[in-house]
């Protein structure tokens, strides 16, 4: 699978330090920022927006929608590898032209929602976050596959950009979630949202001061011996795209946990809560939504292969853009694909895990100023400062060292929660926790960000990147769906045991009073539920150390990488 080359040697502190001035490296902090900033912009802050204007937390609700399109960005990613833009490609090569009209629009979009009146104009305010959405998670694909291709092979290069992206992107939604709140009060929310999509020209200057890239050559479609039929073919798109479009729905709802597209199907309002109650419960919902997932990548990948014994050319053209790139993948890899793919989908589930932790903070009793003070600064600057750290160990020690290190501080660092738990409501034990936990979380998701990155094929980058960052994230957030659970049953099972008073023996008695007299324990119990529960998200993380070590006894990604198989042109 590999030469054995050697690997190359290590860097000075001062020669990685240097790496990260250089031109590119500011680019890339510079589109990561715009990468950043529409989500939070059209889902996070447009929410309190909304709610501001005292509009029902129904109608807010029907905004997560949004997110449906940044889930399933690997739809559409194969597109914007065969599509060019006409002029802005000539003017600009093809990724920078694909960044630079996302970003256009994304401007555009935010400019249009700052002359919007929620109360009145509600329905057209949803369909441009709907716009800024589609757009943003287009910047995503096409500057995740230009950072990809302008660090080539050098698993250095791929590390000191990937770290340069998160910064920026760490940057952006601690800017579009706190200055719109502070300007909204005094100069109004329609000068908020005018002012963000002028912070979108920093995308804009990043665009056109990065360096000229390579050609992009676009594979041409091989045809075969299939004829044209306009009218059959007419036909067969038709019924292709239906097909798609049905498995983007099943994708969207299982990804998310929201069901409100399938809302028209029902036959009455009380069926269709009905249903989306089951779906969305912690309980249950994690065995509707894993069909889900499931059935709507088969339906998707039925939709782009060929028909059974009679080549077509819609057939061709759907499998040579959509399976072809996936396909590259696991011939180039072999054996071990799948065991990279298990890696990668697992690395970070001790971190998706963590979504009860906004209840858990207070649940401490803690007040929500202090949770926005120590989340919002102290959590930013550990979490910057975990990146960098990710950056400068992968630059000096390799990807190799980097995977296996990243994966042991992101899934022991949950265990500073446990400690926490026991510590109750004490702000320096919440703050060094919180802080443990950010900067771990910044160098495990910089690693993985440079390995997925080191593992494209050339010429599939926007596809083979966007498929490994929405599936990477899926098993955490199916196993999120029971975390909350999970805590309750441990409390509920630790509830008048003798071990659980020793561990909590000097927890100040505001810490888990009212959450536990609801759930019917002692405080005690409750912090012994969440002691336990972070204990088993940290043995989560063990299976990731065992898969990283796997794959590198099979692959050594600071070696050469393996020689990529021709591809048709």
């Amino acid at each position: 699978m590999t030469d054995k080359t050697s690997a190359a040697p290590k860097r000075s502190f001062k020669e990685v330090l240097k790496i990260f001035f250089q031109r590119r490296t500011l680019v890339m902090i510079g589109l990561g920022f715009a990468s950043g900033l529409p989500l939070s912009l059209i889902f996070d802050t447009l929410s309190i927006w909304l709610r501001s204007v005292d509009l029902s937390l129904t109608a807010i609700s029907y905004f997560s929608l949004v997110t449906f399109v940044y889930s399933l960005k690997f739809v559409w990613a194969p597109v914007l590898d065969r599509i060019s833009i006409p002029g802005l490609t000539y003017l600009m090569g093809h990724r920078r032209g694909w960044i630079l009209l996302s970003q256009v629009v994304i401007m555009f979009g935010l400019w249009a929602i700052s002359t919007l009146n929620p109360q009145t104009q509600l329905p057209l305010m949803a369909l441009v976050a709907i716009l800024i959405g589609f757009a943003g998670a287009t910047q995503d694909v096409v500057i995740d596959a230009w950072r990809i291709e302008t660090a080539g092979d050098s698993t250095d290069n791929q590390a000191v950009l990937a770290t340069a992206t998160a910064w920026g992107a760490r940057i952006a939604p601690f800017v579009s979630g706190i200055v719109p709140l502070l300007l909204a009060d005094t100069l109004g929310w329609g000068f908020a949202y005018a002012l963000m999509a002028a912070l979108m020209g920093i995308g804009v200057l990043a665009v056109l001061f990065a360096p000229k890239e390579a050609e992009h050559k676009v594979r041409s479609i091989d045809y075969g011996d299939a004829e044209a039929r306009p009218g059959l073919e007419a036909l067969e798109w038709g019924g292709r795209l239906l097909v798609m479009l049905i498995a983007i729905c099943l994708l969207g709802a299982g990804l998310t946990a929201n069901v409100d597209l399938f809302k028209g199907l029902f036959p009455s309002e009380s069926a269709f809560e009905a249903v989306k109650t089951v779906w969305t419960a912690r309980e249950t919902g994690i065995f509707l939504q894993l069909p889900a997932v499931l059935l709507g990548l088969t339906l998707l990948v039925m939709a782009c292969l060929p028909l059974p014994g009679t080549p077509t050319r819609p057939g061709a053209y759907l499998r040579q853009t959509f399976v072809v790139p996936i396909v590259a993948f696991f011939e180039r890899y072999e054996n071990i694909a799948w065991l990279i793919l298990a890696m990668i989908c697992i690395y970070r589930v001790s971190d998706f895990v963590l979504n009860v932790n906004g209840a858990f903070y207070v649940d401490l009793g803690f007040d929500l100023p202090v949770i926005a003070e120590v989340r919002k600064i102290f959590g930013v600057i550990m979490t910057m400062a975990g990146v960098a750290l990710g950056g400068i160990v992968m630059t000096r020690f390799g990807i190799k060292f980097s995977l296996i290190f990243g994966a042991i501080v992101g899934s022991l660092s949950n265990l500073a929660y446990a400690w926490l738990a026991t510590k109750g409501n004490d702000v320096m034990a919440f703050s060094i926790a919180l802080g443990i936990d950010n900067a771990s979380g910044g160098v495990a998701g910089t690693v993985l960000i440079a390995y997925m990155s080191s593992l494209i094929s050339k010429g599939y980058a926007a596809q083979q990147y966007a498929l490994f960052t929405s599936l990477y994230a899926l098993p955490g957030k199916l196993l999120a769906s029971q975390s909350g659970k999970i805590v309750e049953e441990s409390a509920k099972a630790s509830d008048g045991q003798s071990w659980v008073s020793g561990f909590f023996a000097n927890t100040p008695a505001i810490a888990y009073a009212k959450p536990a007299e609801t759930l019917g324990v002692s405080p005690h119990a409750l912090g012994a539920g969440y002691m336990l529960f972070f204990t088993y998200t940290a043995l989560i993380g063990v299976v990731a150390i065992i898969l990283a070590v796997w794959v590198i006894r099979a692959y050594d990604p600071d070696m050469k990488k393996p020689a990529e198989k021709p591809q048709p042109v």
